[in-house]
């Protein structure tokens, strides 16, 4: 390999992560609106939850679509045209009182992102060669995204309503111009060799689906507290709306958190125990969420979001190696089919919510990563995914 191509690898990751940031701005912004389409537009649990599912629903459909389709063909540019189309989305959503006008526009934003994460991981997992530290760090992107919205949001709407929602455009005019560099810099230098899609072997669709499985547990858990976890974190310690973004920041920071302490346990213990050490930590994690009152619901906040985001990065590999012919389809799934498809739910979570307490409504959440942790349990490592030379080689490049 020459010099120039080893060397525009990590550049690479480096704007793919950056991208990442800004395009899961737009998934972690949808949930962080919910307060404030609740107070001044006064929607039911039920109404706002169907928000979230706007922009879950046409997501989780389209998903396996551009998965399959960037297997056929690289599309690079539908790196920047749908960071594009993800933040214009979420920008028009508090400029008109209509409930109907809000869904498509959020429904738009949920396909921008959906067009966004399966071409954004094939080109990780090119950049990094597939070694967990380089997808950890274009994972962390993704994760910083999502803690910076609620953050973005507040400042944003707190200060001038709703109808002050079309400056939440400026994260995605920044990615995508970080999309563009992205594309520029994976390009193959004089003499490199073709990047490949995937390494050698068959594809285990037994394996993968049971591990879409435990995914989409982790999933529904993770987008129903986005959802609500602000309004709980209100409820349980009597605050306002800061301990509401509280609530939802630490679910987000914490991910990021999370997700660098995967890449670096599974490098000691493998994928599979650390996957299911996360969640059977979440078990314990969610029931203090909903069951312990005052300040410390924060703690278990905090406690849920790394075992809900450790295995995180490891999902995408773990998917990608089960699946080395279609890294495209795996990364769709796991990276975002999977996540999409927890916003199913929360019209479920808003109707109990309405019909019950939110309490109640939460509770259900406690038994998901337990059968996650079943699902999990019976899949096997890959190790020839971490034991080659040129992935050890390429890990020391990526990491920074």
């Amino acid at each position: 390999m020459s010099k120039t191509s080893i060397v525009s690898r990590p550049r690479t990751i480096i704007w793919l992560s950056l991208g990442h940031a800004c395009v899961d701005v737009y998934q972690g912004s949808v949930a962080a609106l919910v307060p404030f389409f609740v107070i001044e537009r006064e929607y039911t649990y039920a109404a706002a939850s169907g928000i979230v599912l706007a922009a879950s629903l046409l997501s989780s459909v389209v998903q396996p679509l551009f998965g399959a389709l960037t297997d056929r063909w690289p599309m690079p540019w539908l790196l920047p045209v749908s960071t594009l189309l993800g933040g214009v989305g979420v920008a028009l959503s508090g400029i008109t009182d209509s409930y109907l006008l809000t869904l498509i526009v959020i429904a738009v934003s949920g396909i921008g992102v959906a067009a966004y994460h399966p071409e954004a991981a094939r080109a990780a997992r090119n950049a990094s060669r597939g070694n967990h530290a380089g997808m950890g760090w274009f994972s962390l992107g993704g994760n910083l995204g999502f803690a910076a919205a609620p953050i973005l949001v507040a400042a944003v709407i707190a200060t001038g309503g709703l109808h002050a929602s079309p400056l939440l455009v400026v994260p995605a005019l920044a990615g995508t111009v970080l999309c563009i560099a992205a594309v520029r810099s994976a390009k193959p230098a004089p003499g490199a060799p073709p990047q490949t899609q995937g390494k050698e072997g068959k594809d285990d669709w037994a394996s993968f689906v049971r591990l879409s499985g435990a995914i989409i547990c982790r999933s529904i858990v993770f987008v129903g507290l986005s959802a609500f976890a602000s309004l709980y974190a209100q409820e349980r310690t009597n605050g306002g709306p800061v301990a509401a973004t509280a609530a939802l920041f630490i679910l987000y920071v914490g991910g990021a958190i999370g997700t660098i302490l995967g890449a670096g346990l599974a490098s000691r213990f493998g994928r599979i125990k650390v996957i299911r050490w996360s969640y059977a930590l979440t078990i314990l994690a969610v029931a203090g969420v909903v069951f312990v009152p005052g300040p410390l619901i924060y703690l278990f906040i905090a406690l849920t979001s790394a075992g809900l985001y450790v295995p995180f990065s490891l999902h995408v590999t773990l998917g990608q190696d089960y699946l080395p012919h279609r890294v495209g389809t795996a990364s769709g799934v796991t990276l975002g089919l999977t996540v999409s498809i927890g916003g199913l739910a929360t019209p479920a979570i808003g109707a109990l919510a309405d019909h019950f307490t939110l309490q109640a409504a939460l509770a259900p959440l406690i038994i998901l990563p337990a059968i996650g942790w079943i699902l999990v349990k019976t899949l096997h490592e890959l190790t020839d995914a971490d034991t080659s030379k040129d992935e050890q080689a390429a890990q020391a490049i990526a990491r920074p």
